[in-house]
C-alpha cells in the first residue's frame, strides 16, 4: 500500500484502500426488520432511550440486569425500527426513535420499564425518552410510572398470600378445637388425680 493514499479516496495509478465500514445488505436489513416488528409485537413493553456516551462495560451492564429481569437490549438503526413500527400498535413511539437510541424491552408489562429506570438511576448518560405499552405510547413519566408498578412475579406472589392466608385460618380454626379438647381433658384429668 502506498503511504500518500488515503482509505475511501480515489487516486489514479495508486492502490485504494476500501473504508472499513461494515455493510448490511438488503436482506440483513429485511431481517432486522422482521426481527424488530417481532418484538414490537410480542413485547409487554418497550423503553426507547438515547445512550450516547454509555461505555461498553455500562452496555452490558444494562444487558445483564435486563436478562436478569426477563427483558432484553437492542439497538438498532432508528431508520429500520420505524420501518419495523409502520402498521403496529405501538407505531406512534416512531417519534421518540432520534439519536443514538436503545430499545428495553420484555414481554413482563413492567419489567423492562424497572430496569431501565433503575439503570437510568445510576447512568446519568442513559437518558429515557418514553416507550409504548401494549398500543399506548409512554412519555417519560410514563415509562416512570410503569416501573413503579408490580411486576408479574410480584402480582403471582400477592395472589398466592391472599388465596394461602384463608386456607390457613381454615386450618387454624379447624385445628384450635381439637387443641381446646385437649387442654380441656388435660385439666379434667389434672383435677380428678388432685382430688
Amino acid at each position: 500500500m502506498n503511504a500518500g493514499c488515503k482509505p475511501g479516496k480515489y487516486e489514479p495509478g495508486r492502490i485504494n484502500v476500501p473504508k472499513l465500514e461494515r455493510t448490511v445488505d438488503r436482506a440483513q436489513k429485511e431481517k432486522v426488520v422482521e426481527e424488530l416488528g417481532q418484538i414490537f409485537e410480542s413485547s409487554g413493553v418497550v423503553v426507547v432511550a438515547h445512550y450516547a456516551g454509555l461505555t461498553v462495560a455500562e452496555m452490558q451492564d444494562l444487558r445483564a440486569r435486563a436478562r436478569e429481569a426477563g427483558g432484553s437490549v437492542r439497538v438498532a438503526k432508528n431508520r429500520l425500527a420505524k420501518i419495523a413500527l409502520e402498521g403496529k400498535p405501538c407505531a406512534s413511539m416512531a417519534d421518540l426513535l432520534t439519536g443514538m437510541t436503545v430499545l428495553t424491552y420484555s414481554e413482563d408489562p413492567v419489567a423492562a420499564a424497572k430496569v431501565a429506570e433503575g439503570f437510568a438511576k445510576d447512568n446519568k448518560k442513559f437518558e429515557i425518552l418514553g416507550g409504548a405499552m401494549g398500543g399506548a405510547a409512554l412519555d417519560r413519566a410514563g415509562v416512570e410510572a410503569v416501573s413503579k408498578m408490580p411486576s408479574r412475579e410480584e402480582l403471582i406472589a400477592q395472589i398466592v398470600s391472599c388465596i394461602g392466608a384463608p386456607a390457613s385460618n381454615i386450618a387454624g380454626a379447624i385445628g384450635a378445637p381439637a387443641s381446646n379438647i385437649a387442654g380441656i381433658l388435660s385439666t379434667i384429668i389434672e383435677k380428678a388425680e388432685a382430688a
